[in-house]
């Protein structure tokens, strides 16, 4: 009982992270359907490790914060992909394979979902591309971001959270 309220309010600050970032953090506006938002994917790679319906809240979170951040339908939309990346990515980890591995195994299926999520709103265009190459650039570089988070919950005990499975 005590590991599910545990997790369940790990998932709900993650949630709320999801929020806070595209409402508070500066946006980096790149074409009228990308934009790069610092660390907006940290929630969506920790939350992986809770498991793969985590994920999926994380996700819806992260679409609701881009929302109420007043960005672009676009960014909205490319905003929601991070539910599909997020339970993928929980699948791989729970099948124990290293986060190295699931960060580049969801690159390309995060700069792809995210480029056809947006093909109804913009059209297929040079923005396409953008966005594609963009997201697995952004992608990657939270990765980075969330790398010494995941290390220090490690080493904090946090069993869930451990790299080398």
């Amino acid at each position: 009982m005590m590991e599910k309220v545990k997790k369940l309010t790990e998932t709900a600050l993650l949630i709320a992270l999801t929020i806070i970032i595209p409402m508070y953090l500066p946006k980096i506006p790149i074409g009228p359907a990308f934009t790069m938002t610092p660390a907006s994917h940290v929630p969506m790679f920790l939350s992986m490790f809770l498991g793969p319906t985590a994920a999926a809240m994380v996700g819806i979170g992260s679409t609701i914060g881009f929302q109420m951040a007043g960005t672009p339908s676009p960014v909205v939309a490319r905003a929601s992909m991070h539910i599909i990346v997020g339970v993928f990515g929980a699948y791989l980890l729970k099948k124990n394979v290293s986060y190295i591995k699931v960060a580049l195994i969801t690159a390309p299926l995060h700069g792809l979902a995210e480029a056809l999520v947006i093909i109804p709103l913009v059209g297929f265009n040079a923005n396409s591309y953008i966005v594609a190459v963009g997201t697995m650039i952004h992608h990657c570089v939270d990765v980075i971001i969330t790398y010494p988070v995941i290390k220090a919950l490690e080493k904090a005990g946090r069993k869930e959270f451990a790299l080398s499975k």
